[in-house]
């Protein structure tokens, strides 16, 4: 357990019930159908009941939780939007406006979008205000921030993210801010110890010549700041953003809350991956939604050993494709509630006995 999750909180985030799994799987076992045929639908019940400790499983409120701020690498021409748009957008999400916005209406998710370091005060919607500083530094000439910065939005995420656990079946994890996909890939070459060709992409929109100029100015941030891969928060606090930093700390939240956490794009697979660096149990509460697009969403996804359901090629963020997940879940919980069992269907299911037995062996 890294120093930057306080020792006072880590006996809160606790494995999954094995008791609730070990039921869900009897469960699986009688229902009226050839054993595994639901594939990951039947998987994904069984960690929804290890997460929420009960078999009577139901996925009614839900919640995005979208985490906006500002990246000073946008200085070096890293992205094809101006920086403007982050706060523009923050409040258009807020309003049910955005991709992920009118997603979230469709399917009655509430939305709470957090202000955490965006360089421009909002104006408009309704941002919950928990601005730490207006903007992180230019990577590529010094670090982002200071590490008690960086702590301090891990912990209000992680409150915040425990407070809409309180409200919520499900929490899906999105952020706001241009420049996070370079600030992402920082991150994750430097915990995986990657020359940063290797996972960073395109993000908003690139020619080739600025995806090379991207790839560059980070390999400058690891140089100049040399990150240690060893502590999640040295490199978030140099290379990363408050994004990262707050999206990290919602799925702390999320798992002390024990709920499940979707995990979104390329941005929130990082985040994700730094906070599984900072508690490991963290990891069994995530819930892959889609393929980002990214190159290095994949070895990011590898490296949680996650396997996302969906891939439509998807590379908006805000949580668009997190939300996408919520109808799966829903499935899932239904099958294991609702589907009939073979005593109940009336079919003798001594058939499946000698399928069943081979499915046992190791």
């Amino acid at each position: 357990m890294s120093a930057v999750f306080p020792l006072s909180h880590q006996n809160f985030i606790v494995p999954l019930s094995e008791i609730a799994m070990y039921a869900a799987r009897r469960r699986q076992a009688k229902l009226a159908k050839p054993p595994g045929s639901l594939g990951r639908l039947e998987d994904l019940s069984i960690q929804l009941a290890g997460i929420r400790n009960t078999l009577n499983l139901s996925v009614q409120k839900k919640v995005l939780l979208v985490f906006a701020a500002d990246n000073g690498v946008v200085s070096e021409g890293v992205s094809s939007a101006p920086q403007s748009v982050s706060r523009i957008q923050a409040e258009n999400i807020s309003l049910y406006r955005t991709g992920a916005g009118v997603l979230a209406k469709q399917m009655g998710v509430q939305i709470q979008v957090f202000d955490v370091g965006l360089k421009e005060d909002t104006r408009d919607g309704f941002i919950i205000p928990v601005k730490l500083i207006s903007g992180t530094e230019n990577i590529a000439v010094g670090p982002a921030m200071r590490k008690s910065i960086a702590a301090t939005a891990i912990h209000t995420a992680y409150l915040a993210a425990i407070a809409a656990g309180e409200e919520a079946d499900a929490v899906a994890i999105g952020e706001m801010g241009i420049g996070n996909t370079t600030t992402a890939s920082a991150v994750l070459a430097a915990l995986l110890g990657v020359d940063p060709a290797t996972v960073t992409g395109r993000g908003g929109g690139l020619t080739d010549d600025m995806l090379q100029h991207k790839i560059e100015v980070i390999r400058r941030a690891l140089a100049v700041n040399r990150p240690d891969p060893k502590d999640p928060l040295d490199v978030l606090s140099k290379v990363g953003g408050l994004d990262l930093a707050a999206m990290c700390g919602a799925f702390l939240g999320c798992a002390h809350a024990r709920r499940p956490a979707i995990v979104d794009g390329f941005p929130c697979a990082v985040a994700a991956l730094l906070a599984m660096r900072i508690c490991p149990a963290v990891r069994d509460y995530m819930i892959p939604s889609h393929a980002s697009a990214e190159p290095g969403f994949r070895l990011a996804m590898e490296a949680l050993q996650l396997k996302p359901f969906l891939d439509l090629d998807m590379r908006l963020g805000e949580g668009s494709g997190a939300l996408l997940a919520f109808p799966i879940l829903e499935a899932a919980c239904t099958v294991l509630r609702d589907m009939a069992t073979f005593d109940d269907a009336g079919i003798d299911d001594s058939y499946l006995a000698e399928i069943r037995a081979q499915e046992d062996r190791p």
